[in-house]
Order: C-alpha cells, then sequence, then structure tokens
C-alpha cells in the first residue's frame, strides 16, 4: 500500500507535469496559432492557478485524513478550505496553472492542445470516475461550495449566489471570447454579409442600445427572482457560451465592421469597441445571445414588464446590424441559440423520445436460413461514409487502397470484439477500439509495403470516423448493444422491444438506462466538425490523427462509465474500455509529437468512387445486419 501511494505521487507531481513539458517541446507547431495575453499576464495567470492547487492539496492533507489520491482517496469528506470555495480545486487549478504556463511560454500547441487536453481530461475523470465513486462512498451529502450554481429550490437567491453565478458564467464567457478572438489572424474566414446587406449605413445613434448589452448583462444575475430563475440563466448563459465558442472555431465566418465616419460621442464609442473586438467571433452573435437570456431574468422579477425586457432585447439584436458590427445570419444564429439554451429541456426530452423510438424499432426478415435486421440500413450508410468520404478526402490515393482501409477497419472491429468480449463463438460482435486499430495497422503497413501516405490515409479515416460513429450508433440502440445502466427518470430512456439485447439478456427491460448511444452520437458530431475545420485549415497530419485519438478516448472513458453491458469485465476499478480509452489518449499525445505533412486539399469525386461506395456500403449491411439465427456455425449470429 505505501509503495503505490508513493509511485502513485510521483507519477502524479512528477512523471505527468515532465511529460506535458515535454509534449509541449516536440508537438509539432506545423499550424502555428496565437496566443491570447502577455507573457506577464501568464505568470500571473500560472501562479493563480499553483496556488490554488497547492491550497486544495493542503486541505485534503489537513481534512480528509487522507492524501489527494483516486486510488487512495482520504477516508472524510473534505468541505473546508479550498472545497469550500470550489467542488474541484485542485483539477481547476492545475488546468489554469496549464494555460498559464502556455500564456507565459508563448507555446500555441501548449495553450490550444496540451492545457484544453488537461482541462479536458480532469472533466472526464470526475464525470466517468470521481463522482460515481463519490456517491458510492458518501452517498448525495448536499456539499455545496461557494462558487457553485445556485440549487433549484423556491427560496430567493442570496448575494452570495448572484456574486457566484457573475464569476462561474461571466468569467468563462470572457476567457472563450478572447482565446477565440486572438486566433482571428490565423482565421481566414467567408463574410457573413449578404450582397444587399453591404449597402446599409451604419446608424451610430444605435451604438446607446449595443452598447447598452454590457450593462444589462451584469445586471440580469441581480435581477432574477428566485434561485430557479438565477440557476435558468446561469445554465442557458453557460451551454450558449460552449456552444457559440464551439462554432466560433469549426465556422470559418467573418462580420467585419462596416466603415464609416464618426459623428458624435455614441461613434467615437463605437469606433472604441471596434478597436477593441474582432470580426471572426460573429455567427453566432452573443450579443442577442446575451440580451435575450438577459430579458428572460428580468422579466422573471417583473413579469408584467415582459414586452418591454423583451423589446430591450430585440433592439440590442437590431443594433447588431444598424452598426455595422454584424450580418443578419449573425443575429439570427444568436436568437437561435437562446431558442435552444432556453428551451433545453424540451430540446433533451425530445432527443430521448427519438432515442427511445430507435431503440425499439426492430424488423426482422427472414428468408430461408438468412435474417436482415433493420439496422442493417445504418450499417450500409457507415460503409459507404467510409470509402465515399475517406476517397473523397485522398483523392489520389488508389480506390483499392481505400477499400482495403475501410476493410482493415471492419476486420479489426469483429477481431477485436471477439478478443476483448468473447462470447459463445456463435455471436459476431464488433468493437470501436478494433475499428480504429484496423484502420491505423492498414495505414502502417501500405505505407511500408506499398509506399502509400500513411498519415494520409489514417487522419482522412480520423475525419471521417465522428461521422461513422454518429451513425452506427444508431445500429446500436436497435441491437440493443453498448447501452447504459439505471439511470433516473428525466435522463434515460427504455427498452420495450423483445429482441433488443437488453431485453434479452439483462433484467434492464422496461426500465428508464443512461442513452450512452446519444451521449456518444452528441460527442461524434462535435468532434466531426472541429477534425473538419483542421482539415480545412491545412493542419498538420499527425495531429489530426492525435486529436482524434485524445479527444475520442475522453469522449468513451466518460461514456463507458455509464454503460451497463454485463460482458465487459473490470479492472483496477475501470473498465476495460476504459482503460483503452486513457491508451487512445496517450497514443493520440505521442502522434501529435510526429512533424507530418499538412492535411487539406480538395474534394475528390467520381462514378468509380460512388460505385465503390455504394458496394461498401451493401457488404458492410449484409456484415452487420444479416445473419443465421438457426445456425450453430461460429459466428452465425448478430443477437
Amino acid at each position: 500500500m505505501k509503495a503505490g501511494k508513493v509511485l502513485y505521487a510521483v507519477a502524479f507531481s512528477a512523471v505527468l507535469p515532465a511529460l506535458l513539458v515535454l509534449w509541449a517541446v516536440r508537438a509539432d507547431p506545423g499550424l502555428p496559432l496565437p496566443v491570447p495575453g502577455a507573457p506577464a499576464f501568464g505568470w500571473l495567470v500560472a501562479l493563480c492557478g499553483a496556488g490554488l492547487l497547492i491550497w486544495g492539496i493542503g486541505s485534503v492533507l489537513r481534512y480528509g485524513e487522507g492524501l489527494p489520491m483516486n486510488a487512495y482517496p482520504p477516508a472524510r469528506l473534505v468541505t473546508r478550505g479550498a472545497y469550500g470555495v470550489l467542488r474541484h480545486p485542485i483539477y481547476v487549478g492545475f488546468s489554469v496553472l496549464c494555460f498559464g504556463a502556455a500564456i507565459a511560454a508563448r507555446s500555441s500547441v501548449g495553450f490550444w492542445l496540451i492545457a484544453p487536453s488537461v482541462a479536458l481530461a480532469s472533466v472526464a475523470l470526475v464525470l466517468g470516475y470521481e463522482r460515481l465513486d463519490f456517491r458510492r462512498r458518501f452517498g448525495d451529502l448536499p456539499y455545496r461550495p461557494w462558487l457553485t450554481l445556485p440549487a433549484v429550490s423556491g427560496e430567493a437567491p442570496s448575494l452570495s449566489d448572484r456574486l457566484a453565478v457573475c464569476v462561474l458564467v461571466l468569467l468563462p464567457w470572457v476567457a472563450v471570447y478572447e482565446s477565440v478572438a486572438a486566433l482571428a489572424p490565423a482565421r481566414p474566414a467567408f463574410e457573413a454579409y449578404l450582397a444587399f446587406e453591404r449597402s446599409w449605413p451604419v446608424i451610430e445613434g444605435t451604438e446607446a442600445l449595443y452598447a447598452a448589452t454590457y450593462v444589462f448583462v451584469l445586471m440580469a444575475p441581480f435581477a432574477a427572482k428566485a434561485s430557479p430563475d438565477l440557476r435558468d440563466f446561469a445554465d442557458g448563459a453557460l451551454l450558449a457560451t460552449a456552444l457559440a465558442g464551439f462554432l466560433w472555431i469549426v465556422l470559418p465566418v467573418a462580420a467585419p465592421p462596416k466603415p464609416f465616419v464618426a459623428a458624435g460621442p455614441l461613434g467615437r464609442l463605437l469606433l472604441f469597441e471596434r478597436a477593441h473586438d474582432v470580426a471572426s467571433n460573429a455567427l453566432p452573435s452573443f450579443h442577442a445571445t446575451w440580451a435575450l437570456l438577459s430579458a428572460r431574468a428580468f422579466a422573471s422579477r417583473w413579469p408584467r414588464a415582459r414586452p418591454l425586457w423583451f423589446g430591450l432585447a430585440a433592439g440590442i439584436s437590431v443594433s447588431c446590424i444598424t452598426t455595422g458590427m454584424h450580418a443578419i445570419s449573425d443575429v439570427v444564429a444568436g436568437v437561435a441559440l437562446y431558442l435552444l439554451v432556453s428551451r433545453r429541456g424540451r430540446v433533451w426530452a425530445g432527443l430521448l423520445r427519438a432515442t427511445e423510438a430507435v431503440a425499439n424499432s426492430w424488423r426482422e426478415w427472414c428468408a430461408g436460413p438468412l435474417r436482415l435486421i433493420n439496422h442493417a440500413a445504418y450499417a450500409g450508410v457507415c460503409g459507404i461514409l467510409i470509402v465515399g468520404g475517406v476517397g473523397g478526402l485522398l483523392g489520389g490515393v488508389s480506390l483499392p487502397a481505400v477499400v482495403a482501409l475501410a476493410a482493415c477497419g471492419v476486420l479489426g472491429a469483429a477481431l477485436g470484439a471477439q478478443l476483448i468480449e468473447g462470447g459463445s463463438g456463435l455471436l459476431r460482435p464488433y468493437g470501436y477500439f478494433g475499428a480504429v486499430a484496423g484502420a491505423l495497422a492498414a495505414s502502417g503497413a501500405g505505407a511500408l509495403l506499398w509506399g502509400w501516405d500513411g498519415w494520409r490515409m489514417a487522419a482522412a479515416f480520423m475525419v471521417v470516423g465522428p461521422w461513422i460513429m454518429a451513425v452506427g450508433r444508431l445500429r446500436c440502440l436497435v441491437q440493443g448493444c453498448c447501452h447504459g445502466r439505471p439511470a433516473p427518470e428525466p435522463l434515460g430512456i427504455r427498452y420495450r422491444h423483445p429482441m433488443s439485447r437488453v431485453c434479452r439478456l439483462t433484467a434492464l427491460a422496461g426500465l428508464p438506462v443512461h442513452p450512452t448511444q446519444l451521449y456518444s452520437i452528441l460527442w461524434n458530431v462535435a468532434l466531426g466538425l472541429l477534425l473538419a475545420r483542421l482539415w480545412s485549415a491545412r493542419a498538420p497530419l499527425s495531429a489530426v490523427v492525435g486529436v482524434y485519438l485524445v479527444l475520442a478516448g475522453l469522449g468513451r472513458f466518460v461514456e463507458e462509465a455509464y454503460r451497463g453491458e454485463p460482458q465487459t469485465p473490470a479492472l483496477g476499478g475501470l473498465r476495460l474500455y476504459q482503460w483503452l480509452s486513457v491508451l487512445s489518449v496517450v497514443g493520440g499525445a505521442v502522434a501529435t509529437a510526429i512533424p507530418t505533412g499538412p492535411a487539406g486539399g480538395p474534394w475528390h469525386s467520381g462514378v468509380s468512387l460512388l460505385l465503390a461506395a455504394i458496394a461498401f456500403g451493401a457488404l458492410a449491411a449484409i456484415a452487420y445486419g444479416v445473419d443465421f439465427p438457426k445456425s450453430d456455425a461460429r459466428l452465425a449470429r448478430l443477437t
């Protein structure tokens, strides 16, 4: 036990920081990106992060009667010291330290790759292990540090609650906005203006409304009437910040401010704003989103004045256009973002209903010994995406090489599932990690034996991979594989079809379970958009491969914690696929340290590629959706 604690401490206090520094030094800066702030600011941020980290460790040692180690957790729940301020001060402090160190060192890979990976890995560790372990050891204790979102109760929020929301909501928004704004010089973009908009004049008097946004937003946390209203504002703003920041990165759209000559103080104020803003953080317009979220908070306290508050928000939204700061499309996207986050409960409920409908949609048709299952259609689409997508991205690579790469992915999925899950020998499961390993092995073997551009082939597979996974998860829903463990009613879906694996092989039929396939779909859609942006921006091929492996691994680590399949073995407190996810993250980090050529290039198409994609789609549909249910031959059955 003592030796294990020593090794754990050395690994996380010495080895991990050293590896992160080595990663920053060796990672390929083939896509140099600007870093926000100045070195002095970076040192200040790093110092604050280090202070919070040390304070958190000291609080565990003093109040927890143990060490800050997941493998050897403290005996007591710590709610004082740093934990009286933040729920996870060690992780937050370490993440802030990494960002600060990257700014101080002017390291683009440190700021845009390594520090975000550390932060996301911390979130994944909390969601995929610590939170569940916490509940097993301490239950649902009413522990609420100061910097936490307000509880959903009918009471009026305290001043402390309102100040905490200001810190937790506004500070992340400033950090996200300014960080993405720093990318402007390195981010070529299309103009958002439509042709008829370009001639519209700037009405500088409407700057009064445009600038009023800042006061409106700052007052919103103090205007919210009850705790649910304050929580609604905070949740909506945080979700909108995450979505908008992501869209600013992946969508190459900008709205350059229209030129005008200032005729008064409002015009000069508008010029001052323009001097401290960028054109690329435009779509969606967060002025419009902020104004509507704030109007919702004000309306909770003064409902009779609701038309006034939303009228003000409408005026601010229009002023985004009349001041020449935004295009119509920016404002429309900002309003759409508000509608999405303000109705997030209904949106989530709709997604759950759709997911449950797919999960209970099993259909089959038999012809002699053969059985065709309806989820073969999803597998067929995946097959078309593999060959059509990879072939379209590669173009110059021979079509047989693309088909061989796709076939190795399918073969790897089958072999990997047999090795990990085993089974009766009659079943024919498929596994994600095997598919990735098969595609990477094919890329490497092709490079060695036939001179293929292995990195380009692997990167193209990774760009298409998230979309294949997203569609493939629909097949998982129908099949009943990769299903979740029991979940609270508002979060769960129910499997009722008797042919689903959930109903046939578990005791979860009719019970709410986590929609883990939906979690995977949403994560992979986001990952797919990011990788497409990296490809189009001509990032290093190794960066495309590495980012995929890191982010896919982190997503799978969390997803696996909520899956309920009994056949997956566990080791050392983690499920086997979580350990493989950790290897994926490590492998992705190593990949980014290998210099390669740039990604990108024109999209290629043709009749031969289309026909090959359709043919491979048909083969994939057969492999994943046709079986021999009455046969005792090896691998004859899908379920």
